[in-house]
């Protein structure tokens, strides 16, 4: 016989013994118990069952086993149909060593056991009940199962999201520490409170400040009320505060307190649902930053200071020529007339006369310019008809650019009505004139343009004036025209491109100073050999709005009724002038050379007179309030030397209220006084 013939043999051997065990098993199974009932049991029970039987394989003694019986349930737990006869290593060889190991234990001690392990090749998980089956010759062992793969999925599952939970809950715990370490560190004091303002949290810096300002320091759970018990000011303002806070509103305020300033922000502090649970506040000494701002102001003035006398300086070289030569001619004149009287030569009088008054009305008018030029000149705007107005001033013009020139003007008549000072605009048109004059030394043309536009968005906003309709008076000239770099300097102060002593420099200033200052704006085109040409941008106003009457014979209304005048004015001489001017014309005037004077005199007077720069205490304003208080409808008349603006203090002028400029004429004088008492 071969070894291959014995080999087989052999293992029909081994198969016989292994089918009469199983056959063996079966039978004392069966006899053991009774049959129908335990097979009925076996059969239909939930839990897997299986019954197996160790032999020596070629692994070793006991390394395999094969199931000699087995449920119905065992294939629906473990996922293995006929598991009956069949080994283990084949079944699972991956798998044998582990099964083995346990299934052994058992079958050598006796002692039952219970475990849970995967069945890899079916990815199931079961729950184990094993005992081994007596004798132990027998070498069976008994297993009930059932597949918990769902449970251990969900216990894992489970497992899994513990773990995230965990490491969220750290984490947050880990941010929640580490803002506390910052908020408790922070430059900034930190307080939460409730809604009934009892402390939910305060930093240490926070808690250390109060401790200093009050002498408690409080802490979380303590009654904001409590502790700024006994400083009623501070509780007062604190509370306004807070319930502010609680209120919904977030906003930021600057206290000072012991001589250093703070930036507090109030919040409102909200749950998730967006209710308000309480507030929140952080305050930040800005004592520092307060303590630059001031120093930077102070530097500001001071530059301001030496802009203002590097102005100075400027103006005297600039003007002072001019204020020489007119101070001159006056000065000429009033010794030439004094030299006239001591001779008996009384003809050549008036034409001194009118010199030295052309002279006096000419440095006037410089200083209305310096004054035009800082923006502060006191304005009388009213509703004026621009075309009107430019064709009166047509022959004026042609006169003073002379007759090389020709002066065109082209407006529609119909509806140029601006909101603005009749006077000021021309002079304002009549420099823009002689300027272009200036321009064409050899003649041209001066084209004087008036339209209407609507000033949208952008262009108000290149301007720098609202939005809105404007009227555009425009100046254009035939002449050299002028460089980028002149355009941008055009209107600075003192700035020309004239020979010197011939121009201040102040022109283009005192238009550009009149326009801003009445609500509108200058623009300047220009190209070197192309001309000129200034667009002044009027406020517009509707026509329906009634233009300024004519003005009343001042003379003829001044002679129809005497009236008491009450005069304040410190300047004798000019007051003595003033007071015979006044009673030429019939009225009654009670003159005083201060305020506490004339609220002392006796009656009621019909108008008052009164300079805005007195001594004695009371300014002109105070005057005439004082006066006021007595008789609400007094008529005033202020007169100044200084700018209006100014003096005034940027206050509105009253009802029934005018104001003179010195020097004036008696002309203009006398037609004030006649307006006010009309």
């Amino acid at each position: 016989m071969t070894a291959r013939e014995l080999q087989t043999l052999r293992q029909q051997v081994e198969n016989l013994r292994l089918r009469n065990a199983q056959l063996e098993a079966q039978l004392g199974w069966q006899q053991s118990n009774e049959p129908d009932l335990f097979r009925f049991l076996f059969d239909t029970m939930d839990e897997g069952f299986c019954v197996i039987e160790f032999f020596d394989g070629p692994h070793g003694p006991l390394s395999d086993y094969v199931h000699v019986l087995a449920n119905t349930a065992y294939a629906r737990h473990a996922g293995i149909a006929d598991v009956t006869g069949q080994k283990l290593r084949e079944m699972v060889p991956d798998e044998a060593d582990d099964w083995v190991a346990r299934y052994g234990e058992v079958l050598r001690t006796g002692k039952p056991l219970q475990f849970e392990q995967e069945l890899v090749a079916t990815g199931r998980v079961l729950s184990v009940t094993t005992f081994r089956i007596e004798p132990a010759e027998r070498r069976q062992v008994a297993v009930l199962f059932k597949d918990v793969t769902e449970r251990h999925r969900a216990e894992a599952a489970l497992q899994q999201l513990n773990e995230q939970l965990e490491q969220r809950v750290a984490i947050a715990l880990a941010e929640r520490s580490l803002l506390a370490e910052l908020v408790e560190h922070s430059i900034a004091r930190v307080q939460v409170v409730d809604s009934s303002l009892t402390f939910l949290a305060i930093n240490q810096r926070a808690a250390k400040d109060f401790h200093y300002l009050f002498g408690r320091t409080p802490r979380s759970g303590d009654s904001l009320v409590e502790c700024l018990a006994g400083f009623p000011a501070e509780q007062q303002i604190a509370m306004a505060y807070w319930r502010r806070a609680l209120a919904g509103e977030s906003f930021t305020e600057v206290i000072t307190y012991a001589k250093r300033h703070f930036e507090s922000r109030f919040t409102p502090l909200r749950d998730a649902a967006g209710h308000i649970t309480g507030a929140y506040l952080f305050v930040y000494d800005i004592t520092r930053r307060i303590t630059e701002q001031q120093r930077l102001l102070e530097a500001e003035k001071a530059l301001r200071q030496a802009q203002k006398m590097e102005a100075v300086g400027q103006l005297t070289g600039g003007i002072a020529h001019d204020f020489n030569n007119l101070l001159a001619g006056i000065l000429g004149a009033q010794e030439l007339m004094h030299q006239r009287l001591r001779q008996d030569r009384h003809g050549d009088l008036p034409a001194l006369l009118d010199s030295a008054c052309d002279s006096a009305q000419r440095a006037a008018t410089l200083v209305q310019r310096l004054l035009a030029f800082s923006r502060q000149q006191t304005l009388q705007p009213q509703p004026t008809h621009i075309g009107t107005l430019v064709q009166g001033m047509h022959e004026l013009i042609s006169r003073s650019v002379g007759p090389s020139i020709e002066v065109i003007c082209h407006f529609d008549d119909h509806d140029s009505v601006a909101f603005i000072d009749p006077p000021q605009l021309e002079s304002a048109l009549l420099n823009l004139c002689i300027n272009a004059r200036d321009a064409m030394p050899a003649g041209g043309r001066i084209t004087i343009d008036i339209s209407q536009l609507e000033l949208q968005t952008d262009l108000a906003k290149a301007l720098e004036v609202p939005v809105g309709r404007y009227l555009c008076l425009a100046v254009m000239d035939s002449g050299q025209g002028m460089s980028a770099e002149i355009v941008a300097r055009a209107v600075e102060p003192f700035f020309t491109t004239k020979p010197p002593g011939r121009n201040t420099g102040l022109g283009l200033s005192m238009v550009y100073g009149f326009l801003r200052q009445s609500g509108g704006q200058l623009q300047i085109s220009s190209q070197p050999g192309e001309g000129t040409c200034m667009r002044l941008y009027l406020p517009w106003t509707p026509k329906t709005v009634p233009l300024c009457p004519a003005p009343i014979n001042p003379v003829a209304q001044a002679q129809a009724v005497t009236r008491r005048i009450t005069l304040v004015e410190d300047q004798a001489p000019l007051r003595a002038v003033i007071t015979e001017v006044l009673q030429d014309l019939g009225h009654q005037v009670v003159s005083h050379a201060n305020g506490p004077s004339a609220l002392a005199g006796p009656g009621e007077p019909e108008l008052l007179i009164t300079d805005i720069g007195l001594p004695g205490g009371l300014d002109g304003r105070q005057v005439a309030d004082a006066f006021r208080a007595r008789w609400p409808n007094l008529p005033v008349l202020f007169i100044t030397g200084y700018d209006a603006q100014a003096t005034l203090n940027g206050r509105p002028l009253p009802a029934q209220a005018r104001v003179l400029t010195k020097p004036f004429t008696l002309e203009a004088l006398v037609e004030q006084v006649a307006q006010l008492l009309h």
